[in-house]
């Protein structure tokens, strides 16, 4: 919590950066050209990205948000969601006849061919992060059979692996930067020759809005995060701030401000998860001037300048993919 002395007035400081990611924003903009392009219906395996209002607005433009693909109508067009899926979903979208369009986001993916990689060189993978969430589903099933979920420390300890010195480490894309490296560190002292990625396999994005939120944690008395309650990256940067000695809280939009929470209050911080587009971060700030937060500050502690390429067929040739080619489902399936 932020001990300099009260100002004369009640300020928003807002962090920067924060909201949509290069990833998001590249699932994102694929779906609403395959709309644009082929119309409705086009159905999107999972969540396109872990936001409510952008779901629901992509779903009243003719999206189907579908979790098993016996749903999607042979020859119907399909998206794979942001987070990723496994080879055996490819190919059962390849066996059922769809023409799929690969959402993934590219980070994600540098993770599932890390995995390959050190799978075919029989190498035993540990997989940091949150049983269940859909983008460790999916790495997970890049190396079944030769993959250990680790979530916590306790993980490390009780984990039984054939040969210690053949043993390799990725992770899920939005975890805690610091959590994440105190597991790594426990990973290490209990087996010192495991590899361990070049590059930290958590994104740029999510490692800049954690940057961003520690400082904002520092300098305010509350820290709003805006984000749907299964986003995995909004989650972590409220325990960020937590961790920092700041009260936090996630709010989808300005509507969840609490004025009990923030009554005491001089500078209250506002940032925003990698799914969340900008026009709620522009309602809660107005939802907090109207309680008195007349200042609104920005506070940059990042430049971000990454884009993502769009899929092949959409920047080449949309004609054959909708009107009914099948040729993408096995330029996805050679992938893995």
């Amino acid at each position: 919590m932020s001990d300099a002395a009260p100002q004369s007035g009640r300020a928003i400081l807002v962090a920067n950066p924060r909201g949509f990611c290069a990833g998001v924003s590249y699932a994102i903009e694929i779906v609403e050209l395959v709309l644009e392009r082929h119309g409705p219906p086009v159905y999107v395996r999972h969540e396109i990205v872990h936001n409510r209002h952008v779901v629901e607005g992509l779903r009243s433009r003719g999206a189907i948000f579908v979790e098993d693909l016996d749903e999607v109508p042979p020859d119907s067009l399909l998206v794979f969601s942001a987070h990723g899926v496994s080879p055996a979903v490819r190919r059962q979208a390849q066996e059922r006849g769809l023409r799929v369009l690969d959402a993934t986001c590219p980070l994600v993916t540098k993770v599932h061919l890390e995995a390959l990689r050190h799978a075919r060189k029989g190498f035993e993978i540990l997989l940091i992060g949150h049983r269940g969430h859909v983008e460790v589903e999916g790495t997970l099933g890049h190396a079944p059979g030769q993959m250990h979920l680790i979530e916590t420390l306790e993980d490390v300890e009780n984990l039984v692996v054939k040969d210690p010195d053949k043993l390799a480490v990725v992770t899920q894309t939005t975890l805690s930067v610091d959590d994440t490296r105190d597991v790594v560190a426990a990973i290490q002292r209990r087996f010192p020759n495991v590899r361990t990625p070049g590059k930290d396999d958590i994104c740029y994005a999510t490692q800049n809005r954690q940057t961003a939120v520690k400082e904002l944690a520092r300098q305010t008395d509350f820290v709003f995060v805006i984000g749907s309650p299964n986003s995995s990256n909004a989650n972590r940067l409220v325990e960020v701030a937590r961790n920092e000695g700041t009260p936090a809280q996630l709010i989808d939009d300005g509507n969840g401000v609490d004025p009990r929470w923030i009554e005491d209050v001089v500078t209250v911080g506002l940032t925003a998860g990698a799914s969340t587009p900008e026009p709620l971060v522009e309602g809660a700030i107005e939802r907090l001037k109207s309680l008195g937060f007349a200042e609104v500050r920005e506070l940059t502690t990042a430049e971000e300048n990454v884009t993502f390429p769009l899929p092949k067929p959409l920047r080449e040739d949309a004609g054959g993919l909708f009107s009914g080619a099948r040729a993408l489902a096995a330029t996805v399936a050679r992938r893995d």
